[in-house]
């Protein structure tokens, strides 16, 4: 009785230890999303890792990259968070993103942790989910 006690409190604990995690990860881009949408280049900048930042620069060469090639993420009309797992070590969180236009998008966020939370390490675009499309 104590190890099937002390198992489903250890699985309490991990499982608490995921849905903070997540909560923490969709909150991280879900700012950066409100940050795209107010044009706030340089607060949208401070979400992504520091790969990404050197990568860039600077916030406005970030912005244009995002308005040019992620218009969905720069103004979308709704953001779903669907699944985040693990794929070869590292964690990738599920985003539907439907832009001004109504079509669906499906992105992948892989998110690396930082001393200072979680941090976006890029971003993939899944494809059109709209069956229409």
């Amino acid at each position: 009785m104590r190890r099937l006690l002390l198992a489903l409190s250890l699985s309490a604990g991990l499982a608490s230890g995921a849905f903070a995690q997540n909560a923490e990860i969709e909150a991280n881009i879900s700012a950066q999303i409100q940050a795209f949408k107010a044009d706030d280049f340089a607060t949208a900048f401070t979400f992504a890792s520091p790969n990404i930042q050197r990568l860039f620069g600077d916030p406005n060469n970030f912005g244009a990259m995002v308005r040019n090639g992620y218009p969905m993420v720069w103004r979308p009309a709704d953001v779903r968070f669907l699944e985040l797992r693990e794929v070869a070590g590292a964690l990738w969180q599920k985003v539907m993103i439907t832009d001004g236009d109504g079509r669906v998008h499906l992105l992948d966020y892989q998110m690396i942790q930082q001393e200072g939370g979680w941090k976006i390490n890029g971003v993939q675009v899944l494809g059109n989910s709209d069956p229409a499309a």
